[in-house]
């Protein structure tokens, strides 16, 4: 869910900091927004950074049965492989005093707080999806898909794990520029990594894929999508490489 176009953050007063995350502590949508969660289709799209959640996002958006759910975020835009982000395409950017309304105007569905940033989903994202009838799709982290769930039970949600390790590794360091950049950055993406993995497995309410290969991949989230829970679960194999990546990833942590 994102808004009005931004350059940046803007640095705001640290009583607002406060607010937003003590708003965000306590959020809860109106009774309105969770009737128009559970009365739109909506499929969610998890796993861990460089799972290949954004790339297959993209390839079903090419259908007009789906419509992204574009987040907001207080964040700066960021430039990924090369690209800049777009205001209104990655993310609607938006300073923090314009977050604190839309929290205090309960404009939101969701709305987390994560280092000292805001991220949440519009309810004006998911009645445009709602009012053409289309399949609203987000990729989005655990915690809210969690969040979802708990609106509506039922969202589909799939969990994408890449095929191995190495595999893993390759497509994580092609997002930054250096060794130096990606070294900085591994600890906390392999503590990510061990946490999302860790949940999915323990919740009963993910569909597990293998993004082995981007176009079988595609077409089986889209056949997850639009079968539901009359899809005739195949994820055992995605279950066992999604623990043998966990596995490989405390062992390495421990070490």
């Amino acid at each position: 869910t994102r808004s009005v176009g931004v350059t940046g953050v803007q640095t705001c007063a640290l009583p607002i900091l406060l607010d937003l995350e003590h708003i965000i502590r306590e959020y809860q949508p109106t009774e309105a927004a969770v009737a128009l969660v559970r009365d739109t289709k909506i499929a969610l799209l998890t796993g861990i950074s460089g799972a290949g959640k954004d790339t297959i996002k993209r390839q079903l958006l090419r259908s007009p049965s789906f419509r992204d759910i574009v987040s907001h975020t207080t964040r700066a835009p960021r430039v990924d492989n090369g690209q800049p982000e777009r205001d209104g395409v990655e993310y609607h950017f938006i300073d923090q005093a314009t977050a604190l309304t839309m929290l205090r105007n309960h404009q939101f569905i969701e709305a987390k707080f994560v280092h000292g940033k805001v991220y949440g989903t519009s309810t004006a994202e998911l009645q445009l999806a709602h009012d053409h009838q289309q399949t609203a799709i987000t990729d989005i982290d655990v915690q809210g898909v969690a969040e979802y769930e708990q609106l509506a039970p039922g969202c589909i949600a799939i969990f994408i794990v890449p095929p191995d390790y190495p595999t893993w590794l390759e497509r994580l360091k092609q997002r930054y520029a250096t060794e130096a950049e990606f070294q900085a950055a591994w600890p906390k993406r392999r503590q990510s990594a061990i946490a999302e993995l860790s949940h999915a497995l323990e919740v009963p309410y993910y569909h597990v894929i293998i993004n082995d290969d981007l176009s079988r991949a595609v077409r089986v989230c889209g056949e997850i999508i639009e079968r539901g829970d009359i899809f005739n679960r195949r994820d055992d194999e995605a279950r066992l490489i999604a623990r043998d990546l966990l596995d490989y990833l405390i062992s390495e942590d421990a070490a």
